[in-house]
């Protein structure tokens, strides 16, 4: 187990400071999981994948309230939202294929990334208004559906929150990727009552990987906070291409 956690602790920490900036963690880490542990069922490997990640994202998430100013009107509502959509999407795992899910994921990834490649300006500036009623339905709408992919597919959720907060909301990245965290970690929540109760969680591994994640999550956010929006959106971009890449060699390789 020891060898194991030598090998696991510095996943975890890469894991947490790249999901601190812009998302994409599980991208390190759930890798790393089966690779290092080719004994323990798939179940265990993702639950205790989301203990972790649970830690370090609620770590990068009181880093940044602390020195990002977030919409928490708006955001309280769509991390419930979020919470509820994520229950529903684990619930609704024997459903549909995810074979049928890959391709949609890699062409709304695709878009994501050409319109904001094709956009310099895009997430640069803050517009600062004050957000309405509407915006508090679309943040509603925004979580049940993240969160349902979350719960159901999951890779690529930090990428398409920022997205839309910014497109939707006219945050800067820096803001977007903030108020991503309140919500991912309410997914992540829900996620884990599924898990724990089932006995699907690691805690051996999990704790450790956890402890690590909230370093690298600080490191990460600290990064972000410092090199404020043009390192966040070149990051953005970066795993923008790295998970269209990812998920197009998944769905050949099937």
């Amino acid at each position: 187990m020891l060898t194991d956690l030598i090998l696991l602790l510095p996943l975890a920490f890469t894991a947490g400071l790249i999901d601190a900036a812009v998302g994409g963690g599980g991208l390190v880490m759930i890798p790393g999981l089966f690779a290092i542990l080719p004994r323990e069922i798939p179940a265990a490997l993702f639950g205790t994948n989301k203990l972790a990640s649970m830690m370090g994202t609620a770590s990068a998430a009181v880093r940044y309230a602390r020195r990002v100013k977030l919409p928490w009107n708006i955001l309280l509502p769509t991390a419930a939202a979020a919470f509820v959509g994520s229950y529903l999407g684990a619930r609704s795992l024997h459903l549909l294929p995810l074979e049928w899910v890959r391709p949609l994921v890699i062409g709304l990834l695709a878009v994501m990334l050409v319109y904001t490649w094709l956009k310099p300006s895009f997430g640069h500036e803050d517009a600062e208004r004050e957000l309405t009623r509407r915006d508090l339905y679309i943040g509603l709408l925004i979580g049940v559906v993240i969160g349902f992919y979350d719960g159901f597919f999951g890779p690529g959720t930090g990428s398409f929150l920022i997205f839309l907060f910014v497109r939707l909301f006219h945050f800067d990245f820096l803001r977007a990727s903030a108020s991503a965290k309140v919500v991912n970690l309410a997914t992540n929540l829900a996620a884990l009552m599924f898990f724990i109760p089932a006995q699907m969680v690691i805690w051996g591994y999990a704790i450790p990987m956890g402890l690590a994640n909230i370093a690298g999550a600080q490191v990460g956010s600290k990064m972000a906070l410092k090199g404020g929006n043009v390192w966040v959106r070149r990051l953005f971009l970066i795993l923008s291409v790295t998970l269209i890449s990812k998920l197009v060699w998944d769905t050949v390789r099937v």
